[in-house]
């Protein structure tokens, strides 16, 4: 069942790319939390360039950026380091954190592409999915936080 806004974004603890990383630690910063189907695709790639270029843009709004697929943790590694990536890529492999926050992509295999914006206080503030290229969801999760 897919999270909602206004309640409790699940917490998950999970290797990344920069070692074990736990959502509720990050409690007083604001987060976005970004589901992308697999790392190297064309679309993923763009996603997450455009969000290691606006690293610093959220770093000064005060928020930590996540990034989450399938991938395996080897894989994530490679796509952090050939984008320069600053910010944890969390791999989910057996799928546990796709499917709490309800973005398993039809395949089943996969997240869907989804972007979340969580407060201060753990709770999610805005859900960004459907947008017409990957890309744009790192400028509208600015967008989102600027106005909050």
């Amino acid at each position: 069942m897919p999270v909602e806004t206004g309640f409790p974004a699940p917490d998950f603890e999970a290797e990344s790319t920069k070692g074990k990383i736990r959502l509720a630690s990050l409690r007083g910063k604001r987060v976005v939390l970004y589901f992308y189907p697999k790392a190297f695709t064309p679309g993923c790639s763009r996603e997450t360039q455009r969000f290691s270029e606006m690293y610093e843009k959220f770093r000064e709004l005060k928020a930590e950026v996540i990034g989450v697929s399938a991938d395996k943790l080897p894989t994530q590694e490679k796509f952090a380091q050939k984008y320069n990536v600053s910010f944890p890529l969390v791999a989910d492999p057996e799928l546990n954190i796709i499917r709490a926050y309800g973005v398993l992509s039809e395949s089943g295999k996969s997240a869907s592409r989804v972007t979340l914006i969580i407060d201060e206080n753990g709770v999610i503030k805005a859900i960004i999915k459907g947008l017409k290229k990957a890309e744009e969801h790192a400028d509208k999760a600015l967008e989102i936080l600027m106005n909050m």
